[in-house]
């Protein structure tokens, strides 16, 4: 047998064996039923006929060979030759198994003639063995008594799964047999109808015949299912129109007929209006008990939100909506125009990108359904039938004939991008086909499509190595062209850079003329801000012209003539405006004509702007302005003054809101000109003045441009640094306002007021109160009923809050962050009970009535007592709780006499207290006899009955009686004589306590529990719960209580939504292997949860039931093994985390739902809180699930699932075991179908749904059929969009899989979508922001500073923009986005190739410009995970970056910058693109200082003018442009940072943390960072490139190597560095002479820094970096990867020149290769400075003298050249090589030791030789690597790799001593890990365990 079959015989083995686990393990691993392929049409018949057999096979292995061999006829006839993918293995698979259970029969030959009589017995053996009828019967009492418990739960199973295999048996005895006895089919059909899961169904099983589903229980359900019913005016459908038995024709099914629309997209879709319409229809107030029948407000409401995007598309091209008049449509008619738009949406795949092209297709398909219903006859339309099928029903389909040729066009331009390589201007994307339908122009492409039209003209593939595409091979782009450019950043947001620049001019002017102000000369300078503003705006309308090159053919000729209307008028002004400065200059007075005639122009110009601006504020103004468009001339100057495009119209806010961002912005710009003024503008003055009139400066160059010039570089040198600043600062000044503001937002919202444990305690009895407040419906008659009004309101609050309050605890619980025991003194008491106090949970009370006893022994009054007891309020509750419970529990157990004693003690006690004499009365220095008697009296009544605990009870209680008697009771007994005398007797008789009534009602035993844990707890509770993270989540629980939360619907009314989760190959669950793998520290994953979450660790154990000590390794049953699986998945960012967090939803709203239906139900019950506050079984309630699912659903897109499958993947197996477990998960997928077609194979792909059946096994639900492969832009966009149509509900939260959520947020959910109802301002709000908490936090330093970072921002800086500056965008997960705005508006992400590579933020760019409005919530909070090492955080950052390079192109953020008013416009660019430019600037800002600096001290101009001792505030400037540079860091991090802290953790531990962080180098952290943003964001703009990185999501705690960290930063970073130093050492060398050591370091200080950082960091923050072993090893590696020679297929992690080709393959334009020479060029000022500095020169200046040391330059380089000469010649010239090189040496040495003796050259000139030509080289070389291919085609590309491998040598040895060097110390080391592991180390935790790994050999 071959391997291929044995492993086949193997899988199917396992495929036929039942797994006994009870589903522990997922569905089968192995199991055939997993594998059918899906190439084979029908394979969800096949699939079912094989888990039959799977199910029966124990019980007749006979009937599961007769099902498998049919299930292997079937897909014999439907692939006969096997040519499907995966086909011929699946046979050859079943046919063994077929063999195997003919081999296993003892008899010999099989009669199949008798396969269809057995297969009838064994149907009837099998109803009767599982007592078909009882089972319909018993599950329908049981459900009837309304009691939900596990047994419900099972019978339910068993009964689906019963059903489930007589359906397959009647369905293939149909198939086999020509005819069944009358009475068996009758039976098999009463079989099949009552097996609805079945019939494969979403939420709702529309199609099933008999439901015991509760869904379709619900009246609003049964509404909106019989509102899409089939209406007198729809045209009779063909009687063959297939139909299922178990419901009518509705409209669904009309439109399914006329336009060929696929039947899983048909059902999707009937489901999914049917829920929109049934959640509209519960959210009005209709009494529940009137019939079921749709309200017309429901279906207008969705009827409007779901076309609002195509009546606004009629609306802005002028045409006439499908309809006349909206009034008039019918429900109906609306219904069937909703239904037609849902059903071209859920089909139209990738086209769904192009929202106004579905209007388009909507509105023609409209038309041609309208013409049908007029004729009243059902036909085919025409648009969806091949044109030569001449009326033929055969081949409808919406598919085929309307989106294919469409997908055909935009994926052929997809793939002519070249991997997202080519120019994005040399190829259409998703925007460039959207914008098509937004002209008229579109409706040339007519209907049916008139595919000859350019539109759909495809372009010629482009061929592999062609560097530029032809004019006429593509049709060109429309309206925008995304050009590879900076200058997108001036023509995006010109207004800000005119804004800054007439700024800067009007301060300079000022600062010049401050002695003068108010003279003519001063108001002549400040006009020349006219021609200043015109040249600005006149280099604007160029580029408009220059970035429109590429769709001039395209674009609508109305656009094209407006820019150039927009040239000619600024060209014109310009030259007007100047001409007119000019002439009013010559003149003398200002009182001429010429002047005056200036002044009115600009005077007007500015008037009328100015006006409009402020005019255009005002909403109403707006809308006037709107109504003015029918006048011509209005019209005309509205379209000059603003593009007007379908999108970005009318996006003004509310005046109110106006007026606070502009307060805002007043105060960051008052503050900024004011610093630039003062400070950088002002004190330059002098020192300009006095360069420019100095004349005869000596150059100690040769010097070509600074003769006659006024000294114009010297001053450039001092300015340019002021000018870089001066642009950034903004950003500096917007940070710290931004960061204050946030913070007393903040602070008026109440965040961080509850932030320690002290403070839940202490404020724990005004929970529940601010809980009914907040998170709960409010309760019906809370004052109408009079015993209500009676009650205790607060007992009741404490009834309703309690189930909530435990089941948030159980759920800390099941994590494992609280104790049994905690969570014991956690849990709250139910307060649903006799007793008429509230009763607090045990962590408040515990150890209080001990310290009462105390307080009551000590005292000497009964006032005092009280006084002292009240003084806390736990111990008064304590106290009084336990006297009236004892009393009660006394009471209930004792009879006659015993009952009396009780009763006669207690009327005492209450009359001594109200005679203040109890002190007298008893002798309460003796009441811990009392306690000690009642404790052990508890310990026995709160076991269960036995003789021996009730003889040991009456012993406690005589005992008792004995104390109380003899020790206690002190009064005279006179009173009561007759009751003592009774009690006496019986005591003396001995029947006194001889009749128990044992408690045995759940409640009273309770009590006794509780009674019994008061007395004995003796510890305080005050640092319950233990766990860092248990207390954080309570904390921000309780806190968000008391914040300004909508008040919440019920379950039943609230808004319904989806989540949705993307997901490709990322880890699901850890599997053993993975979590016991060990890295080459000897460190498994699992090791180190275990030693970073010790105490998680213990409570697993515990829970699982094992000893804490246990390892994993005792874990021997398969059930503990996965638990840990899971235990070990929860703490990393998997799949299975993110699964868990999402379905607490479901589990909070069956919580929710259940007990409001309950309360609802018994009306008396919930207001005396008696049951109706009682959650017990509610997750087995089917109506509770039933209403979840209404409300809830959870897709996770698992983009290749169907790949994992067919591979056997572990991913898929995991998935498949999450399904099982999550009932309500569902998993999309992309399947992809090779069939075989005409001899060809055919792919097809189709987007499935799948959910898991009643076997545990994936069930397909939907199999939806696209158009072609839908990977056409971005993965994960396009991995949300094929997905995005089986998502439910009003709105949709998106979530990454790296999220976590938790249960107590869960219950907040329904109050945060009450948000899209609330005012937010003009507009309602379409995404919900909503606040992130990363969990990653606690694992090293660089974690938290991610961390905190990244709270500071999604917390401080998101609260702002959402309000007051109303800029907030949608920054990825875990926003709420409300889904039918944007699934009618395009999607919740873009996803063109590379321009959309942060598809997130366009969702909000979209938003915004299509109207709506993104707020920002803080009172819920998801879970995140983030990048915990270094390199994974460079290469986020470094993705991020990219991402924000690749906006500053796109057309959306240019709308954004032209359209915002100018507030908006600078909120919007300082916290998006702005944000990295800034950063950049910064970065530069130290470039142009330097640079300023080495040109002054190289040039001689620095010493000379030091000498003449002018610039003696040049110091002080530099110094405070230093520090400037130092603030720009600090500021970025530290302020919103700090504030944050302060509000979320109080002032002292804010400054704790804070300090922590610099001690732990967090500024050498975001030093470097602000590198990695510069490299990434710059080189993005300039060359491309951006691309997602897979970062990875594990564990961080292995060493990384130093030749990975050098290939990771040595271009982004280290390069940069070593210019840093360079030029500080030049400036050093020849800059400083006589200004001293102080002055330098003050100058130089933070560019040292900056340098040090970007170098060592990578090293720094490298676990175990500075170990001497580690540092050897990675010396090793280092020197055997750079001298590897690279080959084909040789990665650049294995050899140096593969490497250092990857790093070259981004440049690729010719411009790109221009700008690149001309930035190299910097490196060659260093030569021609160092050499006319050389005592070898003396005074010489001549140009000869740069010449000779060229010719120096050539003899190092030919000598290195001699040096590196190819080793791969014959063994006799070896020795030749090897004389030549030492002669050449000896030579070379011979000449400097001649030049030095012999000459004026001295050493140091040798040394600052090497200094001049280092930088010479690397210029050289980076030149020669801008133009490789002319290189290459010149044969020098050798000799180039040869340098560039000395210079990478070079640098990483500079790099390497320092490190090495630290190395040899041990304590550096350990300084080290103390400084990356500081939060692990103040848990006590074992660091150095975890680094050494617990590998036996890690001392060695």
């Amino acid at each position: 047998m071959s391997r291929a079959e044995e492993l086949w015989e193997k899988l199917v083995n396992a495929a036929l064996q039942r797994d006994r686990v009870g589903g522990v393990a997922g569905a089968q691993q192995g199991s055939i039923v997993n594998y059918v392929p899906s190439s084979l049409a029908n394979n969800r018949d096949i699939d079912a006929i094989l888990r039959a057999a799977d199910e029966i096979q124990d019980e007749d292995p006979n009937i599961a060979r007769i099902l498998c061999e049919h299930g292997y006829s079937l897909a014999q006839n439907l692939d006969p030759n096997s040519e499907g993918r995966g086909v011929l293995q699946f046979k050859t698979g079943l046919m063994s198994v077929i063999k195997q259970k003919l081999a296993k029969r003892e008899v010999g030959t099989i009669d199949r003639s008798q396969d269809i009589l057995r297969l009838q017995e064994f149907y009837k053996l099998y109803r009767k063995n599982n007592n078909v009828d009882k089972l319909k019967e018993d599950e329908k009492q049981l459900r009837e008594s309304g009691v939900f418990t596990d047994e419900l739960e099972r019978k339910t199973v068993k009964r689906k799964r019963v059903f489930a295999t007589l359906k397959v048996l009647g369905s293939v005895l149909e198939q086999l047999a020509k005819e069944i006895p009358e009475e068996l089919k009758h039976v098999i059909d009463s079989d099949a109808a009552m097996s609805e899961d079945t019939i494969a169904y979403n939420i709702i099983p529309l199609d099933a015949p008999v439901t015991t589903n509760a869904t379709t229980a619900f009246p609003e359900v049964q509404a909106a299912v019989a509102a899409l019913k089939y209406f007198p005016g729809l045209p009779k459908l063909p009687a063959d129109f297939p139909i299922p038995a178990t419901r009518n024709a509705d409209m669904l099914d009309f439109l399914h007929y006329i336009f060929g629309f696929q039947k899983d997209s048909v059902s999707n879709q009937r489901e999914h209006i049917v829920l929109l319409l049934a959640n509209e229809q519960s959210r009005l107030n209709i009494p529940g008990e009137t019939e079921p029948k749709l309200d017309d407000a429901a279906v207008h409401k969705v009827f409007l939100k779901s076309l609002e995007n195509y009546i606004k598309w009629c609306d802005y091209l002028c045409i006439q909506p499908a309809w006349s008049n909206l009034e008039a449509i019918s429900g109906e008619k609306k219904l069937l125009f909703l239904s037609l738009y849902f059903l071209i949406w859920g089909e139209a795949a990738n086209i769904r990108f192009l929202p106004e092209c579905l209007c388009y297709i909507f509105h023609h398909m409209v038309r041609e359904m309208d013409e049908i219903l007029r004729q009243q006859v059902a036909r085919p339309a025409e648009s969806c039938m091949p044109a030569e099928s001449h009326g033929s029903d055969d081949g409808v389909s919406f598919l085929d004939h309307v989106i294919a040729p469409l997908y055909g066009v935009v994926s052929a331009e997809a793939f002519n991008n070249d991997n997202g390589r080519a120019p994005h201007s040399a190829w259409r994307n998703y925007d460039d086909f959207n914008e098509y339908f937004w002209s008229l122009h579109s409706f040339e492409l007519g209907w049916p499509w008139r595919t000859s039209s350019s539109f759909f003209q495809k372009p010629i593939p482009r061929k592999k190595y062609e560097l530029k595409t032809g004019r006429a091979k593509h049709r060109g782009k429309t309206s925008f062209v995304e050009h590879r450019t900076f200058l997108h950043l001036y023509h995006s947001f010109h207004r800000l850079w005119i804004f800054l620049a007439m700024m800067f001019q009007a301060l300079a002017i000022i600062a010049f003329n401050k002695d003068d102000l108010t003279s003519s000369k001063t108001l002549r300078e400040i006009l020349s801000l006219g021609p200043t503003f015109v040249v600005m705006k006149f280099t604007e309308s160029v580029l408009d012209v220059i970035m429109m090159y590429g769709a001039y053919s395209t674009t609508r000729r109305l656009a094209v003539s407006r820019i150039c209307l927009r040239f000619v008028w600024f060209a014109a002004a310009s030259v007007f405006i100047s001409f007119l400065y000019v002439q009013a200059l010559k003149e003398p007075n200002i009182e001429s004509g010429i002047f005056k005639l200036y002044v009115i122009v600009i005077a007007i110009y500015g008037g009328v702007q100015f006006f409009f601006s402020i005019l255009m504020r005002f909403p109403t103004c707006h809308n006037i302005a709107n109504k003015c468009d029918r006048w011509p001339v209005i019209k005309f100057f509205k379209w000059m003054r603003q593009e007007r495009h379908y999108v970005g119209r009318g996006m003004y806010e509310r005046t109110s809101d106006f007026i606070w961002y502009l307060l805002f912005w007043l105060v960051v710009l008052s503050a900024k000109f004011s610093f630039a003024y003062f400070l950088q503008i002002e004190p330059l003055v002098g020192p300009t003045r006095i360069i420019v009139k100095q004349n005869n400066i000596p150059y100690s160059w040769h010097d070509f441009v600074s003769k006659k010039n006024y000294n114009a570089l010297t001053v450039a040198s001092l300015w340019a640094p002021v000018v870089a600043i001066y642009l950034l600062d903004i950003h500096i000044f917007y940070t710290i306002a931004s960061a204050f503001l946030g913070f007393l937002l903040g602070a008026r919202d109440r965040l961080g007021e509850i932030r320690s444990l002290e403070a839940i305690h202490k404020l724990f009895e005004e929970f529940p109160g601010a809980f009914m407040k907040a998170l709960h419906v409010p309760l019906t008659n809370r004052t109408s009923n009079p015993p209500h009004q009676a009650m205790d309101k607060n007992k009741v609050d404490a009834a309703h809050f309690a189930p909530f309050w435990n089941q948030i605890i159980k759920s800390l619980r099941e994590e494992d962050y609280v104790t049994d025991f905690e969570m014991e003194l956690l849990l709250m008491p139910k307060n649903s009970g006799k007793l008429q106090l509230v009763q607090w949970p045990l962590f408040l009370l515990s150890s209080k009535i001990l310290l009462a006893k105390e307080i009551a022994a000590e005292s000497n009054s009964q006032e005092e007592i009280l006084e002292r007891i009240e003084r806390d309020d736990y111990m008064k509750y304590a106290v009084e709780e336990v006297y009236y419970t004892l009393k009660l529990v006394l009471t209930e157990t004792l009879e006659a006499e015993g009952r009396m004693w009780v009763e006669r003690i207690y009327e005492d006690i209450q009359a001594s207290l109200k005679e203040r004499n109890i002190h007298h009365d008893f002798q309460l220095n003796k009441l811990s006899l009392v306690i000690t008697r009642v404790t052990a009296l508890l310990g026995i009544l709160k076991e269960n009955e036995t003789e021996e605990h009730a003889k040991g009870a009456i012993k406690a209680l005589q005992d008792l009686y004995d104390v109380m008697r003899l020790d206690i009771l002190t009064f005279n007994m006179r009173g009561h004589y007759e009751t003592w005398n009774m009690l006496t007797q019986a005591w003396n008789e001995g029947r006194l306590f001889t009749k128990l009534k044992w408690p045995k009602d759940p409640e009273l035993k309770a009590l006794v529990k509780r009674l019994y844990s008061l007395f004995t707890i003796k510890d305080s509770a005050a640092h319950v719960p233990r766990n860092l993270e248990a207390r954080r989540r309570l904390q921000f629980f309780t806190n968000s209580l008391f914040m300004d939360v909508p008040p919440p619907k019920s379950v039943r009314k609230m808004l319904s939504f989806s989540v949705f989760t993307p997901y490709y190959s990322e880890v699901v669950l850890y599997s053993m292997a993975e979590l016991t793998k060990r890295n080459e520290d000897g460190i498994s994953i699992l090791f180190y949860l275990q030693k970073i979450y010790p105490d998680e660790w213990k409570n697993f154990l515990a829970r699982i039931g094992r000893d804490e000590n246990a390892l994993e390794g005792d874990l021997d049953n398969e059930r503990d093994i996965l638990e840990l699986r899971f235990w070990a998945s929860y703490r990393g960012q998997t799949l299975a985390r993110t699964v868990r967090g999402m379905m607490y939803y479901r589990k909070a709203l069956m919580l929710q739902s259940y007990l409001e239906r309950k309360a609802g139900r018994d009306e008396e019950s919930a207001l005396s809180g008696n049951d109706a506050t009682d959650a017990e079984g509610f997750e087995l309630s089917p109506e509770a699930r039933a209403q979840a699912d209404l409300k809830f659903t959870y897709v996770v897109t698992c983009q290749i699932y169907g790949r994992q499958k067919e591979d056997q993947k572990p991913e898929a197996v995991d998935i498949a075991l999450l399904m099982q477990r999550n009932e309500a998960l569902r998993i999309a997928y992309i399947d992809v179908v090779d069939t075989p077609k005409e001899g060809k194979s055919h792919t097809e792909y189709y987007s499935k749904l799948v959910k898991a059946d009643i076997s545990g096994k994936d069930k397909e639900i939907y199999s939806i059929k696209l158009p072609g492969d839908p990977k056409l832009g971005e993965g994960k966009p396009e991995n949300q969009n094929h997905a995005i149509v089986f998502t439910r509900g009003n709105a949709i939260q998106t979530i990454d899989m790296n999220q976590d959520n938790y249960f107590e947020e869960a219950l907040k959910m329904r109050n945060l979508l009450e948000e899209f109802d609330r005012d937010h301002g003009i507009r309602p709000p379409t995404i919900l922001g909503v606040r992130e908490h990363v969990f990653t936090g606690s694992v090293s330093s660089l974690a938290s500073f991610m961390s905190n970072q990244e709270t500071s921002f999604v917390t401080l800086g998101q609260r702002v923009l959402a309000k007051p500056l109303k800029i907030r965008m949608h920054y990825g997960h875990p926003d709420v986005f409300d889904r039918v705005f944007h699934i009618t508006r395009g999607g919740i992400s873009k996803a063109s190739r590379v321009i959309n590579i942060s598809e997130d933020i366009f969702a909000g760019f979209n938003t915004t410009l299509r109207q709506g409005n993104v707020t920002h919530h803080e009172y819920i909070q998801v879970g995140k995970g983030r990048d915990v090492g270094l390199n994974q955080i460079a290469l986020f950052e470094g993705k991020v970056a990219g991402g924000n390079g690749e906006q500053v192109l796109s057309r959306d953020v240019y709308r954004l910058g032209q359209l915002l008013d100018f507030f908006r416009m600078m909120s919007f660019y300082f916290t998006t693109v702005g944000f990295y430019f800034c950063t950049m600037l910064t970065v530069l800002t130290v470039y142009i200082f330097l640079y300023g600096r080495a040109y002054l001290a190289l040039s001689g101009v620095g010493a000379t003018i030091r000498e003449r001792a002018i610039l003696l505030d040049d110091t002080a400037l530099s110094a405070a442009l230093n520090a400037q540079f130092l603030l720009q860091i600090g500021v970025f991090t530290a302020v919103p940072m700090v504030l944050g802290f302060i509000l979320e953790q109080g002032f002292l531990q804010a400054i704790v943390s804070f300090i922590t962080m610099q001690f732990q180098l967090c500024t050498v952290f975001f030093t470097f960072s602000l590198g990695t943003r510069t490299h990434y964001f710059g080189r993005t703009i300039l060359h491309g490139g951006a691309r997602y990185q897979a970062t990875g999501r594990g564990f961080v705690v292995k060493h990384i190597k130093f030749s990975e960290n050098y290939r990771l930063y040595s271009r982004s970073h280290f390069v940069k560095a070593m210019e840093v130093i360079l030029l500080l050492v030049v400036y050093l060398a020849y800059g400083n002479d006589e200004a001293g050591a102080v002055s330098y370091i003050l100058l130089t200080v933070s560019s040292w820094f900056l340098a040090v950082s970007w170098l060592f960091a990578p090293y720094l923050f490298n676990p175990a970096g500075f170990e001497w072993q580690k540092v050897v090893e990675d010396f090793k590696e280092w020197t055997n990867w750079l001298f590897y020679r690279g080959g084909i297929g040789v990665k650049g992690a294995e050899s140096w020149e593969a490497w250092w080709e990857e790093e070259l393959s981004h440049i690729r334009t010719l411009s790109g290769r221009i700008m690149e020479t001309i930035l190299s060029l910097r490196f060659f000022i260093f030569q021609y400075g160092i050499v006319y500095k050389l005592e070898l020169q003396g005074s010489d200046t001549s140009f000869a003298v740069y010449g000779w040391s060229w010719v120096a330059f050539a003899m190092s380089i030919v000598l290195f050249k001699v040096f590196t000469f190819s080793q791969k010649i014959s063994v006799n010239f070896q020795l030749l090589l090897r004389f030549i090189q030492g002669l050449s040496l000896l030579v070379a040495l011979a000449g400097i030791i001649v030049a030095v003796v012999l000459t004026d050259l001295s050493v140091v000139d040798i040394f600052a030789c090497v200094l001049a030509f280092i930088p010479t080289g690397w210029g050289i070389l980076s030149i020669a690597c801008a133009w490789k291919p002319v290189i290459k085609r010149i044969g020098m590309w050798k000799s180039v790799r040869s340098l560039a491998r000395l210079y990478d040598a070079l640098m990483g040895m500079l790099i390497f001593l320092p490190v090495a060097l630290c190395a040899w110390f041990p304590f550096v080391s350990t300084f080290q890990t103390r400084m990356m592991f500081n939060q692990a180390f103040s848990r006590g935790l074992e660091i150095s365990l975890i680094l050494a790994g617990d590998n036996p050999n890690s001392g060695l």
